[in-house]
């Protein structure tokens, strides 16, 4: 808007410089300029209505795939895991202890805890997916910085990257290594386990398609995934903030 408002007062001041003499000579310029104002005014203020309600249905399609990341992550989890454990019913009321804790932190969220950083929430995701599924998680970090969203966005992937190793891969062990560099914060999540074909996932495997992929996408980073009889290497990258 502000763009048009400048090109049209330029043309009038042209218009004025160089419209030679006579009463005219102000009266021309000026209902030029009114003119331009009248066709693309009304064209630039729906342009920028239409790019705003854009901006708000992509917002929002970005939150209801989060939400959706968020509930795969822990309630279709702790369900799957409360069927299985049925028939032991103090594991069954831990598992919905956890999950009403966990629900609350993240239904009615404070402000970030004073000194949460990447190395404590690892180390939180890591204690989690050994208590549900009860396989070590080996947890080797080198560097540190503060929690932000975006940082919190990789934790959640590699959460679910250690629980869909911890669940899947019949494993021993899931070994987990987190690095912060100058530029970007890398994560790798590995096991030893049978392996799987990433491109023979079904389409409702929402674990590694909107968990991980679409959450790290969201956040500005990467996510790939390597799997073969050996094992599978899961690999975060996040570049940081100049």
């Amino acid at each position: 808007m502000l763009g048009l408002i400048l090109v049209a007062l330029g043309v009038g001041i042209f218009l004025l410089a160089n419209g030679g003499d006579g009463e005219g000579s102000i009266v021309q310029p000026s209902a030029v300029a009114i003119a331009l104002l009248l066709v693309l005014g009304p064209w630039a203020w729906r342009l920028a209505v239409e790019r705003d309600a854009e901006r708000t249905a992509r917002i929002r399609s970005e939150e209801r795939a989060e939400m959706a990341a968020r509930i795969h992550d822990s309630v279709l989890q702790t369900l799957a895991l409360v069927q299985r454990e049925s028939r032991d019913p103090r594991r069954v009321a831990a598992l919905a202890r956890r999950q009403e804790r966990e629900l609350r932190r993240w239904l009615y969220p404070d402000a970030r805890a004073e000194g949460a950083s990447l190395a404590a929430a690892l180390d939180a995701a890591a204690a989690e997916v050994e208590e549900l599924h009860g396989v070590p998680v080996e947890l080797v970090r080198t560097g540190d910085l503060p929690l932000d969203e975006r940082v919190e966005s990789l934790v959640l992937a590699s959460r679910e990257a250690m629980a869909n190793a911890a669940e899947h891969s019949g494993a021993d062990e899931v070994s987990v290594f987190a690095e912060v560099r100058d530029d970007e914060i890398a994560v790798y999540v590995r096991d030893r386990g049978s392996g799987f074909d990433p491109d023979a996932t079904t389409p409702d495997s929402h674990g590694i398609g909107d968990s991980i992929r679409g959450r790290m996408a969201r956040a500005g980073g990467t996510a790939s995934l390597a799997s073969s009889a050996d094992g599978t290497e899961v690999e975060l990258r996040l570049r940081r903030p100049s």
